[in-house]
């Protein structure tokens, strides 16, 4: 059942369904499909129609058990309970309809047409013995209903009329063989797809000779498919993606039904190209197949040479996703029916010219993306087709923009990114993209400036990323919902009206975009992410004009904002008040400054990552801020944050909980949209990370990562006791503090920290030994403290590199890897301010020596240089006036 429920174009009934329905006693048919009766069962008084012949229920909102009093129909002919399901965001699935009992369709004895789809028969075990009484029964769907079983086979099956079985997603997780649906050989259609089947391609595909679609697809088959294939000389659909076919594309297509081509079997010899070269009065098609798709498999080799000619019929031909190699044939043009060609993610290469496509008057789709196929036509070539999805990403199109695109007017999908095209864009690209509704020209050379009627155009989504247009950003379409400009030569402010009312992630980082963020962004109520990092933005975040009679006015949908690497100024955005829903917080790297406010652990109960870094805010940790549970990622680094760290940082669950879910993590930082198999728009976030001692670039796996980073502040006290509760860490960075006191003793329960420093701060005592259970550890820094005692060894602690440098700076220390042995009498400890007077001691010894230094350099200069020294000294004649005059006057004053 295809339907849109409640959508603005089509009118539904709702409510209650009235018993009245009762006095139609003569009522044959009743289709009361693609309504909308929420949350209300299908009422038991249907049973009482007993005329019906054809009822339809489908896609209608119904809930609840499905009443047993339908076995009452005994006339029927026609069923259709298809329920609407749907997954909700913690993967659970919807309430709709369910049975725990379907003996009542053993009554319905004329039944022909039954589908129950997506009704939960979770419970039932014994379904298939109900259905067998049906000998009527011609059309069966049961997709996603959660059957629990799927017996091997039938004692004595009256399922001799069933022409169309679809167990689409019932997850059996069985062997392929033996099941009972083999058996069946009336099977016209049959759709055993997302069912785990595992094992062989069954043999005994080959005794269902009145196939005519068969889908296998995504489930476990392994090998070839079976020689047995040949018989199925009806088939004209063959689905088979997603399992793990292995072997040669010419096996296989050796395998496939030939039933009009037996005669001439005998003379294909082992090469398998031997046909190409046969007289076109001999070649006939070798099957009916018009639609095949092999994708996402494991097969190899070269395509044969002779596929047009042997499967002209073909109308849908999808191969992608395997490991194909050489170059596509040119016998492809004989497809001469083909509508949909799809070869991407091979390992093809070669050249395609005109006379492969010269003759594909009615294809549509072409999608040969993640080839090194290269697409070289004639300057005034114009081809026959007007495509309406033409994928080509990381083909060879360049260095020219190619003009052939100019006549596909009625593309809805282009993606001609990664081409190598070094070219401005053409006016007339963007009239023939007008149509386009998903365009992706990103990671090009692409020069130019976005028209001023981009407006206009229909586009959805818009990836134009990593390319070299320039200009300022006009108005955007309407209808656009993903719109990506980053690493561009963008400059001037950001638009005071951006248009797309609609649109749900903007990503402009690295531009040269300046000016102050306008209030128009604030009017983007569905933005749920926002990145302008590394720009030269700056002022203050204004807060957005809110309509105050309005109450849905007050709350942005944001999830993730990234503003770093900008010269944005003011106090932490009040603005952000306004975004419950805000996972992940970029404010890094930019001259942001005053107290963090204590409202961010309740106006932001979802936020996750926050990083702070390189700012001027000041003041304390707010203890609110340790109300944020999920909190998995706080940098606060490079601040001037005083006073000590939180003894309920304990409540952040997202760095306790070593098995922390982050499902809801994944949508707002790291987003992928799709328009059929390949990308369109592509955004990982990326965020610099210090861990390990080095800045690291860190895009869609930053949402694994837990990190507590407060190095280069002004934090003083112990270091709580509860860091150690913070068993998710793994970056745990304290270093350029005032901490004092000991490491706390547990320090070795953060199994998973991978980098650790505490260097540069007053700690004392001795380094506790739970340190070498830190299997996980491959940086630590404990320089320049106060610590005294032996080193720990063992365990990972004997792998660190260059392990003296860890313990720099500890006179107190001793034994290895220091050269110092703890049997001989330490050297004292210096009180902290006693390491300061060192340090001034140092520091005038290093400014006299420059001094100097300096000295000798002008000697040396005046020395050697004549015209300056007769320059330095006039200028010291001048200065020696000046001061003599400036001396008198004061003693004259003072006298």
């Amino acid at each position: 059942m295809d339907c849109e429920i409640g959508s603005a174009s089509t009118q539904v009934l709702a409510g209650n369904i009235s018993s009245s329905l009762l006095s139609l006693y003569h009522l044959r048919y009743l289709d009361l499909s693609c309504n909308r009766f929420d949350e209300i069962q299908i009422p038991e008084f249907m049973g009482s129609l007993h005329k019906l012949r054809y009822l339809d229920l489908s896609m209608s909102k119904f809930i609840g058990r499905i009443p047993p009093q339908l076995g009452n129909l005994s006339n029927l002919r026609y069923l259709n309970l298809e329920t609407y399901s749907y997954v909700r965001l913690d993967y659970s699935f919807n309430d709709g309809t369910y049975s725990t009992d379907i003996t009542w369709l053993s009554r319905l004895t004329s039944l022909e047409h039954l589908d129950m789809s997506s009704v939960n028969l979770s419970t039932i075990v014994h379904w298939l013995p109900v259905v067998n009484m049906l000998p009527t029964l011609k059309v069966l769907h049961l997709p996603n209903c959660q059957l629990g079983s799927s017996p091997d086979s039938l004692l004595l099956s009256n399922l001799t009329s069933l022409e169309t079985l679809h167990l689409r997603g019932n997850n059996f997780h069985k062997r392929s063989v033996p099941n009972w649906f083999w058996d069946i050989t009336s099977l016209k259609h049959l759709d055993i797809s997302f069912n785990g089947f595992y094992g062989p391609f069954p043999e005994e595909i080959g005794n269902m000779t009145s196939i005519v679609e068969l889908d296998l697809s995504s489930n476990s088959l392994v090998g070839m498919i079976p020689s047995s294939m040949k018989n199925l000389c009806n088939l004209e659909r063959l689905y088979s993606s997603r399992n793990n076919i292995t072997g040669s594309i010419i096996e296989l297509f050796h395998r496939l039904p030939s039933c009009s081509l037996n005669k001439l079997q005998k003379l294909i010899v082992p090469d398998n190209n031997l046909i190409g070269s046969l007289p076109n009065t001999l070649v006939e098609s070798l099957s009916n197949l018009s639609w095949l798709d092999l994708s996402v498999n494991e097969l190899t080799g070269n395509v044969p040479m002779w596929l047009g000619e042997s499967l002209s019929n073909l109308s849908w031909l999808d191969l992608s996703n395997n490991e194909l190699t050489g170059h596509v044939p040119l016998s492809i043009g004989e497809l001469t029916k083909l509508r949909s060609l799809a070869l991407h993610s091979n390992n093809l290469d070669g050249v395609i010219h005109g006379d492969h496509l010269s003759r594909l008057d009615m294809l549509e789709e072409l999608r040969l993306s993640d080839n090194s196929i290269a697409i070289t036509v004639s300057h005034t070539w114009v081809p026959p087709f007007s495509l309406k999805m033409i994928h080509l990403r990381s083909c060879q199109l360049g260095p020219k923009f190619p003009r052939w695109l100019r006549w596909q007017t009625q593309a809805v999908s282009l993606d001609i990114s990664n081409t190598s095209i070094s070219d401005m864009v053409p006016g007339w690209f963007w009239i023939a993209a007008s149509s386009v509704e998903f365009l992706n020209i990103r990671n090009n050379q692409i020069t130019g400036v976005l028209p001023s009627t981009l407006e206009f155009m229909r586009a959805i989504s818009m990836d134009f990323s990593s390319n070299q247009l320039g200009g300022q950003i006009p108005k955007l379409p309407i209808n656009l919902t993903r719109f990506d400009l980053s690493g561009n030569h963008v400059v001037g402010p950001l638009p005071t009206k951006f248009g797309a009312p609609r649109l749900k992630t903007l990503v402009l980082y690295n531009n040269m975009i300046s000016g102050a963020i306008p209030p128009s962004l604030c009017k983007l109520r569905l933005l749920q992410l926002l990145d302008l990092s590394r720009n030269n933005l700056n002022g203050s975040i204004t807060d957005c004009l809110v309509n105050e009679s309005s109450t849905s006015m007050t709350k942005m949908s944001i999830i993730n904002l990234s503003l770093r690497n900008n010269s944005l100024s003011g106090g932490f955005p009040s603005l952000l008040q306004k975004c419950p829903d805000l996972i992940f917080l970029d404010l890094g790297d930019n001259r942001f400054s005053g107290t963090l406010p204590a409202w961010i652990g309740e106006k932001l109960p979802s936020l996750s990552f926050l990083r702070l870094r390189s700012n001027m805010f000041y003041g304390h940790i707010p203890v609110e801020l340790t109300k944020l549970v999920n909190l998995q990622y706080l940098d606060l680094a490079y601040n001037n944050i005083s006073g000590s760290i939180p003894r309920s940082i304990v409540n952040c669950r997202g760095m306790t909980q070593t098995i922390y879910t982050s499902h809801h993590l994944r949508y707002p930082y790291s987003s992928i949209f799709t328009f059929g198999e390949n990308e369109l728009v592509h955004y990982t976030g990326n965020l610099m990370v210090l861990t390990k001692g080095q800045e690291r670039l860190y895009t869609g796996e930053i949402i694994y990562m837990v990190n507590l980073d407060l190095s280069c502040n002004n934090l003083a006290g112990e270091i709580p006791t509860e860091i150690s509760t913070l068993l998710a860490l793994k970056s745990l960075n304290l270093s350029w503090n005032n901490f004092n006191g000991k490491i706390p003793e547990n320090v070795g329960d953060l199994m998973q920290v991978e980098s650790l420093d505490l260097s540069h701060n007053a700690l004392s005592g001795e380094i506790p030994s739970s340190l070498s259970a830190l299997s996980s550890l491959s940086r630590l820094n404990l320089s320049y403290n106060n610590m005294s005692g032996k080193i720990p060894t063992g365990n990972q602690l004997q792998t660190l590199e260059d392990p003296a440098s860890i313990y720099i700076g500890n006179p107190g220390l001793c034994g290895p890897p220091l050269s110092r042995e703890c049997s001989s009498q330490p050297e004292p400890i210096p009180e902290h301010h006693e390491v300061a007077s060192n340090d001034m001691v140092s520091f005038f010894l290093a400014m006299g020596s420059g001094y100097v230094v300096g000295l000798w350099v002008v000697f040396l200069t005046l020395l050697f240089k004549r015209k300056w020294r007769a320059s330095w000294y006039s200028l010291y004649d001048g200065a020696y006036v000046q001061v003599g005059v400036t001396w008198a006057s004061l003693r004259g004053n003072l006298g």
